[in-house]
């Protein structure tokens, strides 16, 4: 039976040749498939993501039920048109919205939900096309000087010296340097090894399991200039037992993010970096890392990331290697200018 009648012979007629046709070019699913609204299917999807680690099954679910089924969620899957996407994306991105980060994340998840039931074969084609709104356009983060560094590390509270260090000379995330345990730091050798990771979740639950990536499960060598200091808290901060926390809270148990936040918060207002997030001393030793000229296959192993374009992102130029580059073009111009001035010289006394 069709899904609506025609009012001449010959739409009809169109229809069904249509209808007979599709599943010969593999482009027919049956439309009773389909009828399941987006809510009850992404419910149904979000169930079965067993993979998912619980901060981004929570962040999906947040997602979900702010931003994409309020306005999505009771349309059935197969009637969710291309024109729906692209009108539900423009009002999130928009003035009103929660902000283009929080819209490309959205739109990645719906986008990913559809391909599953492409999959599924409850629709032919994934209505998700809009260009380029799965990217995220955050602005680029501030990189700061070893000097900047030093200052934060030598006002924040001594107990937290070493997490400074570490997230900026080792490029270590928040999460795995509260993971970290004595018998993960090898003075001997010069290497942090980062086996797992601490998650937040919104209720307050500490989750540790594995890092954010697998590539995030690496070995890493410690700067000789931050071992002085790491020997210090080993001995002034951290349990015998090489399964002891390198870093806790002031009953000895796991150190929770919103403590280590607090301590961050205050070290900033003397040294005038009010603006600067935890996460970018990583930013920064990452930066750091690429302007000594490390090739693209060791920063990814150096920073855990799972992909090239991640790694990429640190090889830009930095003030300081662009003032170095500055510097040796000038030493190159001034050679080439007093070999010209030589060379004229000469031949002014041969005439």
């Amino acid at each position: 039976m069709a899904p609506r009648t025609f009012p001449l012979r010959g739409g009809a007629t169109q229809w069904l040749s249509m209808v007979e046709a599709d599943p010969a070019r593999g482009a027919w699913v049956d439309p009773r498939a389909g009828r399941v609204t987006l809510a009850e299917y992404s419910r149904r999807w979000l169930a079965l993501r067993t993979d998912l680690r619980p901060r981004t099954r929570e962040l999906y679910a947040s997602l979900l039920k702010l931003h994409i089924r309020p306005v999505l969620g009771t349309v059935e899957i197969a009637r969710i048109t291309p024109s729906m996407v692209r009108s539900w994306y423009a009002e999130l991105s928009g003035d009103d919205g929660p902000g283009r980060a929080t819209a490309a994340r959205c739109y990645r998840l719906l986008r990913t939900i559809m391909n599953t039931a492409v999959t599924d074969e409850l629709m032919v084609k994934n209505p998700c096309q809009v260009k380029g709104a799965g990217a995220e356009r955050s602005p680029e983060r501030p990189v700061i000087t070893v000097l900047q560094v030093q200052a934060l590390a030598d006002v924040i509270a001594p107990r937290f010296r070493a997490a400074v260090l570490l997230a900026s000379y080792c490029s270590l995330r928040r999460g795995e340097i509260l993971a970290l345990r004595r018998g993960d730091v090898d003075l001997l050798h010069g290497t942090v090894t980062v086996p797992r990771a601490v998650v937040s979740l919104a209720t307050g639950e500490l989750f540790m399991g594995d890092p954010k990536t697998a590539a995030g499960r690496r070995t890493i060598a410690i700067p000789d200039v931050i071992v002085p200091a790491l020997e210090d808290h080993l001995t002034s901060h951290v349990a015998a037992p090489p399964d002891s926390l390198l870093f806790t809270g002031e009953k000895g148990g796991p150190l929770r993010p919103h403590v280590l936040q607090a301590a961050w918060d205050k070290a900033r207002r003397p040294t005038g970096l009010q603006y600067l997030h935890f996460h970018d001393l990583r930013h920064s030793g990452n930066t750091w890392a690429a302007a000594t000229g490390a090739s693209t296959a060791e920063l990814i192993a150096r920073m855990g990331h799972a992909s090239a374009a991640a790694a990429l992102r640190y090889q830009h130029a930095t003030a300081d290697r662009d003032r170095a580059i500055a510097s040796a073009l000038s030493s190159l111009g001034e050679r080439a200018l007093a070999s010209v001035s030589d060379i004229t010289q000469a031949g002014r006394r041969s005439s």
